[in-house]
């Protein structure tokens, strides 16, 4: 029996064998999950309906469960759709010793294509730019 804030058999796996430097891809249902990641990077659906997980939540078991040391997000291109603030504001509230590098899309995905990337989450999260890739730290303690 777990104790801890994470119960996802297959999540708790990726994440176990993920060490430094590795990626997790947080995705909104907007996300082209089967193109726009490593291919060979497992994936996890969590996207049961629309608004059903959303990345916050995900976010929140993630955090208690892996060190994280960086956090990239995806911001829209000039004249693109906007961005709503409170998107990205809450990642920031929810890491706020974490270094956050903004992206355009292209190169968001291009990043989500490295090597490094060792698991996608899809969530049914409806928000536009709700898109999250974070980089594990190093275990402190």
């Amino acid at each position: 029996m777990l104790l801890g804030p994470m119960t996802h058999p297959e999540l708790i796996a990726v994440l176990g064998a993920a060490g430094h430097g590795a990626k997790i891809l947080i995705i909104d249902g907007n996300y082209p999950a089967s193109t726009g990641g490593n291919p060979a990077a497992d994936r996890i659906y969590l996207n049961l309906a629309p608004g059903l997980l959303d990345v916050d939540q995900v976010l929140s078991v993630i955090k208690k469960t892996i060190p994280i040391e960086a956090a990239g997000i995806m911001v829209p291109a000039p004249g693109g759709p906007p961005l709503d603030p409170a998107v990205h504001a809450g990642y920031k509230a929810a890491l706020p010793d974490i270094p956050f590098e903004e992206m355009d899309r292209f190169a968001f995905y291009d990043a989500a294509r490295s090597e490094d990337l060792a698991v996608i989450i899809a969530t049914g999260d409806q928000r536009l730019y709700a898109n999250i890739l974070l980089t594990i730290g190093v275990r402190t303690a």
